[in-house]
Protein backbone atom coordinates (compact mmCIF):
# COMPACT_ATOMS: atom_id res chain seq x y z
CA UNK A 1 0.00 0.00 0.00
CA UNK A 2 2.85 2.37 0.84
CA UNK A 3 4.52 1.69 -2.50
CA UNK A 4 1.26 2.53 -4.32
CA UNK A 5 1.08 5.85 -2.48
CA UNK A 6 4.72 6.67 -3.26
CA UNK A 7 4.25 5.75 -6.92
CA UNK A 8 1.10 7.88 -7.23
CA UNK A 9 2.75 10.76 -5.40
CA UNK A 10 5.76 10.74 -7.71
CA UNK A 11 3.50 10.71 -10.80
CA UNK A 12 1.54 13.71 -9.56
CA UNK A 13 4.72 15.68 -8.94
CA UNK A 14 5.98 14.94 -12.46
CA UNK A 15 2.67 15.95 -14.05
CA UNK A 16 2.68 19.25 -12.17
CA UNK A 17 5.76 20.45 -14.05
CA UNK A 18 4.07 19.90 -17.39
CA UNK A 19 0.96 21.74 -16.25
CA UNK A 20 3.08 24.65 -15.05
CA UNK A 21 4.79 24.91 -18.43
CA UNK A 22 1.41 24.96 -20.17
CA UNK A 23 0.15 27.66 -17.80
CA UNK A 24 3.20 29.82 -18.50
CA UNK A 25 2.68 29.31 -22.23
CA UNK A 26 -0.92 30.46 -21.97
CA UNK A 27 0.11 33.51 -19.92
CA UNK A 28 2.75 34.46 -22.50
CA UNK A 29 0.21 34.10 -25.31
CA UNK A 30 -2.32 36.30 -23.49
CA UNK A 31 0.30 38.96 -22.77
CA UNK A 32 1.30 38.95 -26.44
CA UNK A 33 -2.33 39.42 -27.50
CA UNK A 34 -2.73 42.30 -25.04
CA UNK A 35 0.40 44.00 -26.37
CA UNK A 36 -0.76 43.64 -29.98
CA UNK A 37 -4.19 45.09 -29.12
CA UNK A 38 -2.67 47.99 -27.17
CA UNK A 39 -0.23 48.86 -29.94
CA UNK A 40 -2.92 48.76 -32.61
CA UNK A 41 -5.30 50.93 -30.55
CA UNK A 42 -2.69 53.46 -29.44
CA UNK A 43 -0.54 53.43 -32.58
CA UNK A 44 -2.35 56.17 -34.51
CA UNK A 45 -2.43 58.56 -31.56
CA UNK A 46 1.23 57.94 -30.76
CA UNK A 47 2.24 58.57 -34.37
CA UNK A 48 0.39 61.91 -34.36
CA UNK A 49 1.99 62.87 -31.03
CA UNK A 50 5.51 62.18 -32.31
CA UNK A 51 4.78 64.01 -35.57
CA UNK A 52 3.57 67.03 -33.56
CA UNK A 53 6.73 66.96 -31.42
CA UNK A 54 8.95 66.69 -34.50
CA UNK A 55 7.11 69.57 -36.16
CA UNK A 56 7.52 71.74 -33.04
CA UNK A 57 11.25 70.99 -32.84
CA UNK A 58 11.66 71.98 -36.49
CA UNK A 59 9.80 75.27 -35.89
CA UNK A 60 6.64 74.41 -37.80
CA UNK A 61 2.97 74.38 -36.95
CA UNK A 62 1.11 71.12 -36.62
CA UNK A 63 -2.41 70.91 -38.00
CA UNK A 64 -4.37 67.96 -36.66
CA UNK A 65 -5.83 65.65 -39.28
CA UNK A 66 -9.38 64.59 -39.85
CA UNK A 67 -10.71 61.20 -38.87
CA UNK A 68 -9.73 59.90 -42.32
CA UNK A 69 -6.15 61.20 -42.38
CA UNK A 70 -3.15 62.13 -40.31
CA UNK A 71 -2.11 65.64 -39.34
CA UNK A 72 0.38 67.72 -41.27
CA UNK A 73 3.30 69.96 -40.42
CA UNK A 74 3.42 73.38 -42.10
CA UNK A 75 6.39 75.72 -42.11
CA UNK A 76 9.69 75.15 -40.36
CA UNK A 77 12.49 72.88 -41.55
CA UNK A 78 11.42 69.59 -43.09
Amino acid sequence: MLSLYINLSSRLHRDEKGATAVEYGIMVALIAVLIIVAVSLLGEGMRDAFTQIQCGINGGTYAAGTTAGAGACTGGRQ
